[in-house]
């Protein structure tokens, strides 16, 4: 009996060895070190994940010898993202799927794009309300690692006129509609985190103010409003200027326009397409210099166009779109911008050339500065604690090269 008691004992302690050395060994599986650059300072740390968080950074004497020479950065959060790789978001929804928002998510991945808001422009009722229905399922889906953070509805509220319009279909232009909104708000499952509108249109106040008890982010933008009523919206609580520069005429009064009184207003901050075709060099240095770092961000508005072939193509409307071998988009005939087709790494860059902004600054306004507007606190840093959405990366030229992308602490791509 002593024996047999012995053997029992024996073989539960040997259970416990190896389920504590399976669980050791499983534990080192989970945690993985990555060694790089800080962008913030050129310096070499280390950055150890576990569990898809940041467990601790350390500041290191120099690289080892067989570590990358690469820059390690928080991942890129774009603002505004119409569609990418041939996926728009704006289709009718027989035509977008939940395979063609991964498919997008995907290729924003490899461009060093962690988190994102898919952006749905003017259009009908039902493609907006069934297109937020569509990409809340998408959210949900625990393959996208939560890039998805919420949406951003720009439009169908903004202003008829021409040039101050853009690209949005006429037809669809319309006044803000509370009771409207709520079923586009209800189909997101409560996700839209940003309003685009203009703010001279009837209603547009009141709307505002309603945004705000629900903390969404109302963008001023695609409008012609005075210094009088740009202050009555940001006194009701409107927070950005959508892409600055842009959604305005060409010809307009040197003293009366919208951006004076936007860039005056310290209330609001910018976002900025920094593509090379939105804004000259110029134009982004005078907006930074008067907003400066803390208040800039900067978003891509890409559209489905993104990440194609040079070419000829036919956007949701049916018009002719042309792809310039440059990355610039535009209709054809009349030599007028599209949207965007660049991707939000080579404003880093861009921004960087027009500003002579540091590394530092330029991934701030592209990762934490977006982190902060939206309430994102477990990214756009790297710091103990966050979300381990990183990108490793080099800077030749116009162009920021990602090399690996981590999302949530997984390795989503790898350059080969």
């Amino acid at each position: 009996m002593e024996y047999r008691s012995f053997k029992v004992q024996w073989l539960l302690w040997v259970s416990a060895f190896l389920w504590i050395l399976l669980i050791t060994i499983s534990d080192l599986n989970a945690q993985e070190k990555i060694t790089a650059i800080s962008y913030k300072d050129n310096s070499p740390i280390s950055v150890e994940i576990k569990d898809g968080k940041i467990i601790k950074v350390i500041n290191l004497d120099e690289l080892p010898g067989d570590a990358q020479h690469v820059y390690v950065a928080p991942g890129l959060i774009d603002n505004q993202v119409n569609g990418f790789g041939g996926i728009s978001f704006s289709l009718g929804s027989n035509n977008l799927t939940k395979e063609g928002i991964f498919k997008a998510t995907q290729a924003l991945w490899k461009e060093g794009i962690t988190t994102y808001l898919p952006t749905l422009t003017t259009n009908s009722h039902d493609i907006l309300r069934n297109n937020f229905s569509l990409l809340k399922e998408a959210m949900d889906d625990p393959s996208l690692l939560g890039s998805l953070a919420g949406f951003h509805l720009e439009g169908p509220y903004i202003s008829k006129e021409d040039g101050y319009r853009g690209a949005h279909p006429v037809e669809f232009v319309r006044e803000p509609d509370w009771k409207e909104f709520m079923d586009y708000y209800r189909a997101s499952g409560g996700h839209i985190l940003q309003v685009t509108l203009a703010p001279e249109t009837k209603g547009a106040l009141e709307f505002i103010s309603r945004c705000r008890e629900k903390n969404i982010v109302v963008g001023l933008g695609h409008h012609n409003a005075s210094a009088e009523i740009i202050k009555m919206a940001v006194d009701r609580g409107a927070q950005i200027s959508t892409h600055l520069g842009n959604g305005c005429a060409n010809m307009i009064n040197r003293h009366q326009n919208p951006f004076w009184p936007q860039l005056s207003e310290d209330r609001l901050m910018i976002s900025l397409i920094c593509d090379g075709f939105h804004l000259r060099d110029e134009e982004i240095a005078v907006f930074y210099k008067v907003k400066g770092p803390e208040k800039t961000i900067l978003t891509s508005d890409v559209t489905s166009f993104a990440g194609m072939s040079p070419g000829l193509y036919k956007n949701v409307e049916g018009d002719t779109i042309q792809l310039t071998k440059e990355g610039q988009l535009l209709y054809p005939e009349q030599q007028v911008l599209y949207g965007s087709a660049i991707s939000l790494n080579r404003s880093v860059v861009k921004i960087m050339k027009s500003t002579g902004c540091n590394l530092n600054y330029a991934i701030s306004m592209a990762s934490t500065n977006p982190a902060k507007l939206y309430k994102m606190n477990d990214r756009g840093e790297i710091t103990t604690g966050k979300r381990a959405d990183l990108i490793l990366f080099t800077i030749d030229g116009t162009k920021l090269n990602v090399v690996k992308t981590y999302v949530a602490g997984k390795l989503v791509y790898a350059i080969n």
